[in-house]
């Protein structure tokens, strides 16, 4: 049995409402912080997907409003372009194989997400982020929502 789930249609598979949960742990500073919320995969018109993630944000004991939105477009074989809203590159996706790793170079930072799928109804990413402003661990599990 492989730990990873293979996803042939990254799109078909994100598509619908998934509850969110995400601890942050900044390792510079020692702070932790979670989120928790749903994040919702909206089919377009293109066939890509709008991602509008919305929760509560708790961060050095103070709970506050977080919400973000990316646009997954169709990309070939079954993976998916992930845009930032305003249009900008963030990274490719590639679930065929259950797991994916990709980067993102954010000024003089570098976001490095590690995607790995855990079965039809549960996933989850892990975003390690490194460079002179940040140190931190992002840990996000998504489940399938009714």
């Amino acid at each position: 049995m492989s730990e990873f789930w293979p996803v042939p249609d990254v799109l078909a598979y994100l598509a619908g409402r998934w509850g969110v949960t995400r601890s942050v742990r900044d390792l510079a500073s020692g702070e932790q912080g979670e989120f928790s919320g749903t994040t919702d995969f909206r089919t377009e018109a293109d066939g890509g997907l709008v991602h509008h993630e919305s929760g509560i944000f708790l961060w050095q004991g103070v709970a506050r409003p977080a919400e973000r939105t990316l646009r997954f477009l169709p990309g070939p074989a079954g993976t998916a372009d992930v845009r930032f809203a305003d249009g900008r590159p963030f990274h490719d996706l590639n679930l065929t194989s259950g797991r994916y790793v990709a980067d993102h170079p954010c000024s003089a930072d570098l976001y490095r997400g590690e995607f790995t799928v855990l079965d039809t109804d549960h996933w989850r990413t892990v975003w390690r982020v490194r460079g002179p402003a940040k140190d931190l661990v992002l840990r996000t599990d998504y489940a399938r929502e009714a």
